[in-house]
């Protein structure tokens, strides 16, 4: 049965997200023997905890053992850089597939039919299954009712640097699933029309670096009006707060180590530790300082998005990436040579306002990208900046 489902659904997979596991079958094979303990056990302590007195933590106890090796496995199997292979298949590939597998599966129990002497008339009906199955393919894969005008998904990830004036708000795109908005820009963004305009009707998160107007102004009018699943942040005000659960989404404090999925994409946060997020965080500190800075990653593209925590406040070491938002719109920031040093990117945004008061970008900023030959995009003389990136390869330009 585990075969049978893996085969099932890795044709939907690289049809929907342009690639599939090379190691769902060993971890799921790996994680059987804990499966059925598991779900025993929890029976077990749903009805144990029903009746008054009966201590259900020592069964709760063994159970979080067998779930932790669980989710082991999948940490394991998900690790290795080869786990995701790259393919996409067209609708008409997504049926040969399928019409593949199941002449495969018909030609299988006819060889073993044979081999046992047994005749069975039902296997004159495999065509029939066939094209049925090929037409529910065609109706899975296929758009959705009045869904022809919608602007076309993005074939990989596709990452829009969004011009929003003196602020940050960046849209995060995956193939097949929710998109990801970290910040908002200042109010009056309208993203709620800018998201219409890229085919967008819900978002799985929104990230806010830090609560200041020019990050999550936008954020606050986005709540209601567009679904958002949750709401990332480090430190955020008791209004913001108080908006996302007014509008239905669901508040998640970050810190060092956790992260946001939707799909292939994935957006760890860097900074800052767990001392000093949410209510632990120092109230005197530098708001900028305390800044969640992700990195998205999609395949092998990764991207640093570092909000205002400018690098000579903030240690961070995320290795080489291919993109770096700087930190706040191109500020001075005395420690951005050594990060180049060790991210060295291939492209730097800059999202910053045109003939802002601020004199951003700073001329050291743009100096010390120049020293090392960082090719350099910004919002104000762009507009939107989008990277368009695919299982060949990514490129970027204004929208």
């Amino acid at each position: 049965m585990t075969i049978a489902a893996t085969l099932a659904t890795a044709p939907l997979m690289a049809h929907h997200f342009e690639s599939f596991s090379l190691t769902a079958l060993p971890a799921n094979l790996l994680a059987l023997p804990a499966v059925a303990p598991v779900m025993w056990l929890g029976m077990l302590v749903a009805i144990a905890g029903q009746v008054p007195l009966v201590p259900v933590e020592p069964l709760n106890s063994l159970n979080s053992l067998l779930i932790a090796y669980i989710a082991q496995v999948a940490h394991w199997m998900a690790a290795p850089g080869w786990a995701l292979a790259g393919l996409r298949l067209s609708v008409p590939g997504l049926i040969g597939t399928y019409a593949c597998l199941v002449c495969g599966g018909w030609l299988l129990r006819e060889a073993a039919a044979r081999r046992s002497r047994l005749r069975a008339s039902r296997l004159r009906l495999a065509p029939l299954a066939a094209a049925l199955l090929a037409i529910a393919a065609v109706h899975v894969a296929g758009p959705a009712a009045g869904g022809e005008d919608r602007p076309p998904g993005p074939r990989g990830l596709e990452i829009t640097v969004l011009d929003v004036g003196q602020g940050d708000a960046i849209l995060l795109e995956p193939a097949g699933a929710e998109a990801v908005l970290v910040d908002g820009g200042p109010p009056g963004s309208d993203l709620d029309e800018r998201l219409a305009d890229e085919g967008v009707e819900r978002l799985a998160a929104v990230a806010v670096t830090h609560d200041q107007l020019d990050h999550a102004g936008g954020v606050s009018e986005l709540l209601g009006s567009v679904p958002v699943g949750s709401l990332a942040y480090s430190t955020a005000s008791r209004g913001l707060l108080a908006d996302a659960r007014a509008a239905g989404t669901h508040p998640v404090r970050m810190a060092r180590g956790e992260a946001i999925r939707s799909g292939g994409l994935r957006l760890e946060a860097l900074w800052p530790p767990p001392t000093q997020s949410g209510p632990r965080a120092p109230s005197s500190s530098d708001p900028n300082a305390l800044s969640l800075v992700l990195v998205a990653r999609w395949r092998g593209f990764s991207m640093l998005l570092t909000g205002d925590a400018e690098a000579e406040a903030v240690p961070l070491d995320p290795g080489p990436v291919d993109a770096l938002k700087i930190a706040h719109h191109g500020s001075e920031d005395a420690g951005l040579d050594r990060l180049l040093e060790r991210t060295t990117p291939e492209l730097a945004v800059i999202s910053v306002g045109e003939d802002n008061p601020y004199g951003h970008p700073a001329p050291a900023t743009t100096a010390a990208l120049d020293e090392h030959d960082v090719p350099v995009m910004r919002t104000d003389r762009d507009g939107d900046v989008e990277l368009d990136v695919t299982p060949r390869g990514w490129t970027a330009g204004p929208e």
